[in-house]
């Protein structure tokens, strides 16, 4: 199926801004694009774009001081299945682990491993290992956390997220992360556009959504935790260790962001 996305900020800006921006369809998307996501301003300035390290798309510019608009619209062709499920997708010992899967079983920024590898390891240590040990992580990580988008804090990290009980989509792929580090499976933190195709009303508003990759039997999968159940028109715009490496905006100087859009949906 074809998938329209976009979106749309609104800053003021009291002087003029550098940023640095995440806001593309991912590289491994290419092929399924049918109209490219191509980033505009109002008013207009240069873009410059590259890849950083994990093959993330990002744009750096330099906004003048006023009313800024940044905004994009693209199609993209998406499975009409859900994401796959492949239970019997292993895991690895961490001797035989691609040495490229290798930085997504440390702690970061937001996934503090040392910490949580004694609870993970007596919550989960009795799990198979493999898919359903990343499983039992999700529902654990669904139930454990209260969806509370009033309560969304830039700063939370998986940690804080277990003790405190509550968050948003992003804590429940960091603290998801986190366990799968502590238990020895490669995870990274995903963000992109996830539609509500196939979903009951009522629908939220616009957002973008966070998830995370474990690497089982010789390729990443997704898991969501936040859902807990696959969905569709899942697209993928960055990955990285934690929410630091994918920031969608980084805004170097005093700002206010006056409005936020995001759009997904089905082409008719």
């Amino acid at each position: 199926m074809e998938i329209a996305v976009g979106y749309e900020f609104i800053y003021q800006l009291p002087q003029p801004t550098p940023m640095i921006l995440t806001l593309n369809v991912h590289a491994s998307r290419a092929h399924d694009i049918i109209v490219v996501d191509l980033m505009t301003t109002t008013p207009a300035v240069p873009i410059s774009f590259h890849e950083d390290m994990f093959g993330n798309r990002c744009a750096r510019l330099v906004a003048p001081a006023g009313r800024f608009r940044l905004a994009s619209a693209g199609t993209v062709i998406a499975a009409d299945t859900p994401d796959p499920v492949v239970p019997q997708a292993m895991q690895h010992a961490v001797e035989d682990l691609p040495p490229e899967t290798l930085p997504f079983l440390l702690g970061s920024r937001y996934c503090e491993t040392d910490v949580l590898s004694p609870i993970a390891w007596s919550l989960f240590g009795q799990t198979p290992p493999g898919w359903a040990r990343v499983q039992a992580v999700c529902d654990y990580v669904h139930e454990r956390i209260a969806f509370d988008y009033m309560q969304a804090r830039a700063t939370r990290t998986a940690l804080q997220a277990y003790q405190e009980q509550v968050g948003v989509c992003r804590d429940y792929a960091h603290l998801g992360v986190a366990f799968c580090r502590a238990l020895n499976i490669p995870a990274r933190y995903c963000t992109g556009y996830l539609s509500d195709i196939g979903e009951p009303p009522p629908y939220t508003p616009g957002d973008f959504a966070g998830w995370f990759e474990a690497y089982l039997g010789g390729a990443w999968h997704c898991f969501d935790p936040r859902n807990n159940k696959p969905r569709l028109g899942r697209i993928l715009m960055a990955y990285g260790r934690d929410a630091a490496d994918v920031a969608l905006c980084n805004t170097f100087g005093p700002n206010v962001l006056e409005s936020f859009t995001v759009w997904t949906h089905e082409q008719s």
